[in-house]
């Protein structure tokens, strides 16, 4: 009888053993694929990646690419910094308008300026200058592809925006029309497109989703640049939402499917090394508040366009200081609401 037990026993723990490989075998193996080391090094190893004072601090870009006006220009700018001892991630809207001494252009140029000097050099001039206007170390970029974008929005089945108020823009750019001359119509409204957008709850498509975040001529409050900077906050929160909920679905295929669509959709100087070992930090850390934060309009003056032949911001009181300010404070203390802008 003892026998005949054992015999089930050890037939019961071998097609176990057997199921649960096949489950997991596929996991392991996407896992080292694209790191480099297995799950169980990731478990006991604490590993290494750039931070400073327990803070790990990202620029992303969105990038227009070569379908797009200024292919290389950043459409958006913002810093991320990730305090992973406090638990907060603090998501700051960077002014594309803000005026560069060191470009003699605007900071949304420095990606492109870099690219011309040699292949990497985006990364590294809109590092630097971005730097310098928040006053922290940047240890990642992230720059986002547009076209790829789109994709990546559609196969995550939208996302979900709550609209804060109606706006219209009757000059969004249609892709492709940037030179045509639109028979000698001197507005050149055969470039445009009327774009409008209803108050409330929305779920975009990837076309839509990349028309909210660009649309810069908008009439009434939502054609500021800061406007701007917060409609592209409620698209990168959605976006990030979505794909944490098509993660936990633990559906190998869609994992892939995303991951493919994600690594084609952002360069990047992180490691996919690094970035699981800070996931895993996220991770042990548990849930992780996130601070949405537009610079003030209060920070910046707007010179005469015929100063700089365009549109432009510069800080008050000539340099960046009370921006540093401002941001240190964001980023060290517990209630964000007790920094002044000013």
């Amino acid at each position: 009888m003892k026998s005949k037990n054992s015999i089930r026993l050890t037939v019961f723990f071998i097609l176990f053993l057997g199921l649960t490989i096949l489950f997991i075998r596929p996991y392991y193996l996407f896992f080292k694929k694209i790191t480099g080391i297995s799950p169980i090094t990731l478990f006991l190893s604490g590993g290494k990646y750039k931070q400073t004072e327990g803070k790990i601090n990202f620029l992303l870009l969105g990038i227009a690419g070569d379908n797009y006006e200024g292919p290389n220009l950043s459409d958006f700018i913002s810093f991320l910094s990730l305090d992973l001892k406090n638990k907060k991630l603090a998501l700051i809207g960077i002014p594309r308008d803000i005026w560069s001494n060191t470009l003699q252009d605007k900071i949304n140029s420095a990606y492109a300026y870099g690219e011309i000097k040699k292949e990497g050099g985006g990364f590294l001039l809109a590092k630097a200058e971005t730097e310098a206007v928040v006053g922290q170390p940047i240890h990642y970029v992230l720059g986002v592809d547009f076209e790829k974008f789109e994709e990546l929005v559609d196969y995550l089945g939208g996302i979900d925006i709550n609209i804060e108020r109606d706006f219209d823009d009757y000059k969004y750019p249609i892709k492709g029309k940037e030179n045509d001359l639109c028979g000698g119509d001197k507005e050149y409204k055969c470039r445009y497109q009327h774009l409008s957008f209803k108050k409330g709850w929305q779920r975009l498509n990837g076309d839509l989703a990349l028309k909210f975040v660009r649309s810069r001529n908008a009439e009434g409050e939502e054609g500021s640049d800061f406007a701007r900077n917060k409609r592209q906050q409620k698209v990168l929160i959605a976006l990030y939402e979505k794909i944490l909920t098509k993660i936990k679905t633990l559906n190998i295929k869609k994992i892939e499917s995303l991951y493919s669509l994600l690594d084609k959709a952002i360069k990047r100087d992180l490691s996919n090394k690094e970035a699981v070992y800070i996931g895993k930090k996220i991770v042990f850390s548990g849930d992780v508040k996130i601070d949405r934060i537009i610079l003030s309009e209060d920070f910046f003056t707007i010179p005469p366009i015929s100063r700089y032949g365009k549109y432009v911001l510069l800080p008050k009181e000539g340099d960046f200081f009370l921006i540093h300010q401002y941001i240190n404070c964001v980023l060290n203390v517990e209630n964000n609401n007790s920094c002044t802008s000013l």
